[in-house]
């Protein structure tokens, strides 16, 4: 076997591996969306769109927005790259001290956030959804549930520690299937709370609130026994003394220097969140529904490409950095574009042309009505513009952030951010609820291509051979399954087909699985060989 013989077998075990795992995530979290539409399904013909269900989601909102911050957001972006920095390049013992040092620091954390979230509800509700104010009831009810779920971050944002601690051993199976715990207990407090509530004179909304906070305390639950077994359950003993020793910890403060920056980068697109909320609590009655339902259905692409591909690369692309491998770093990162591009373009034109059909079987059921429909759609189709950006800078952030660079990231989104209200400004006359999805989507364009230039002028990612062809390949393959999704789109009564949901859900089946043979025998008929994602 020759020299180039020889490097070409790790490469390819390693991208065997990485697709595997991919592919393992993907199937685990597309269970999770099915567990979450069914979850969202029997909210939306329970509830509807009212200002009640307004009320729900800005309160669930503002507690995952800390999540994000303290979770699986700027704490992960940090901690994820010394983690695998120490498990290269300290061995286990120090890696142990490290996870007990942070867990003792993230606990404390976590502790007082939550207390002065409770305090502060009404605050935080005002600031995130004034335009609740209409509905005094409605108000009153978001500072209610926003008190009794803020302790939820405490719960999700110690999974996401647990998750980052798995993930960095590979073991990516109980991470990705944790938020199925959280859409089971939305789904009992559902069929179970809400009778029980009403039947004893309670606002059935606040059966939801009892889901969530059930799903937050199984999705930890499961994550202690996954811990125990690698023997990376945190040792520390929860008293002020220990997390101020944790804390002189210089590994510790390392995760600590690194969540500044980070915090910027995520706390700017939390902000674009918090802003777009307090818009569209000024709108028409129901535009804070319309946008979350229309989030749940770009959360199946995004979260199957973009976040399964971002959870195996991050620490794989750290340990290559620690190890100082420029050329395998490199080669990663192309191979997850690629993906990128193969799966998320013919997604996006999915929900531009066919966005529709997919709202009315998701949440056309009980309350929610053929209006509820065609706003919902608007937000969708907001979202197809962007869908390729939002994927994309899952895999090129962590780019910089396994290089311990958060700064650059940071002030892209700052930009961005930017961009993004000055769209909205310009959109929300025009398009209403439906700017909002719209004017994020293209913020996520210009993010996306400003990263890949960063990656490109330091020369951390050189593109392989064949993009130019593979870009091709890829257009026309869409653009035919762009006319097939048209035509059906138009070829049924989606929206008008009263007590024919399960002939309507298997027409949708149908569809889709037609699509995909379509798209990717459209794309090997143009010459494009599947197999070169398993070589790379």
């Amino acid at each position: 076997m020759g020299h180039g013989d020889a490097s070409i077998v790790p490469a390819t075990l390693c991208a065997v591996s990485l697709l595997k795992s991919a592919s393992v995530i993907s199937l685990l979290t597309l269970a999770s969306r099915i567990a979450g539409l069914v979850r969202d399904q029997l909210f939306a013909a329970a509830f509807g769109a009212s200002a009640m269900t307004d009320a729900f989601y800005v309160a669930f909102r503002i507690p995952n927005l800390f999540r994000r911050l303290f979770g699986e957001g700027a704490f992960s972006q940090a901690f994820v790259p010394v983690l695998a920095a120490s498990k290269t390049n300290v061995g286990l013992e120090g890696t142990r001290k490290l996870i007990d040092n942070v867990a003792a620091v993230l606990v404390w954390v976590l502790v007082a956030t939550s207390l002065l979230g409770v305090v502060g509800a009404p605050l935080l509700v005002w600031a995130m959804a004034g335009g609740l104010q209409q509905d005094p009831q409605a108000y009153a009810a978001a500072i209610v549930m926003t008190r009794w779920m803020f302790p939820y971050i405490l719960f999700i944002s110690l999974v996401s520690f647990a998750s980052g601690i798995l993930n960095t051993w590979r073991k990516f199976a109980v991470p990705a299937a944790t938020p199925v715990l959280l859409n089971l207990a939305m789904i009992a407090a559902t069929v179970w709370g809400t009778p029980w509530f009403k039947s004893h004179g309670i606002e059935p909304i606040y059966a939801q609130v009892v889901g969530v906070m059930l799903g937050g305390v199984l999705q930890l639950g499961v994550q202690v026994p996954a811990l125990l077994r690698l023997g990376l359950f945190p040792r520390f003993t929860g008293s002020w003394r220990a997390a101020r020793a944790a804390w002189q910890d210089p590994a510790t403060r390392r995760v600590a220097g690194l969540m500044g920056p980070a915090l910027l980068g995520v706390g700017v697109a939390q902000i674009s969140l918090f802003i777009n909320t307090q818009i569209a609590s000024r709108l028409t009655v129901g535009s804070v529904t319309w946008l979350s339902n229309a989030d749940r259905l770009m959360e199946f692409p995004t979260a199957m490409l973009g976040v399964a591909l971002g959870v195996v690369l991050m620490p794989q692309l750290a340990s290559a950095r620690a190890a100082e491998r420029p050329e395998h770093y490199s080669a990663m990162l192309d191979w997850g574009l690629r993906l990128v591009v193969l799966l998320a373009v013919p997604c996006s034109a999915a929900l531009l042309v066919f966005a529709k059909p997919l709202v009315a079987v998701i949440f056309q059921y009980g309350a929610y009505t053929e209006h509820d429909v065609d706003q919902t759609t608007l937000a969708l189709m907001g979202w197809g513009v962007g869908l390729v950006g939002v994927v994309a800078i899952k895999v090129l952030a962590p780019g910089f952030y396994a290089s311990h660079d958060m700064k650059t990231p940071a002030r892209i989104a700052v930009a961005v951010l930017v961009i993004t209200q000055l769209l909205n400004w310009v959109l929300v006359p025009l398009f209403a609820h439906a700017a909002l999805t719209l004017s994020v989507g293209l913020g996520a364009l210009v993010n996306a291509g400003w990263l890949l230039v960063g990656l490109r002028l330091r020369k951390s990612y050189q593109p392989g051979p064949g993009w130019g062809i593979f870009l091709l390949q890829v257009i026309a393959a869409t653009a035919l399954l762009a006319v097939f999704l048209m035509w059906c789109n138009g070829a049924l009564p989606w929206t008008r087909m009263p007590g024919e949901h399960w002939k309507r859900a298997g027409m949708l089946a149908l569809v889709l699985m037609a699509s995909a043979a379509l798209y990717f025998g459209a794309a090997m008929a143009a010459g494009l060989k599947l197999r070169q994602f398993i070589r790379r």
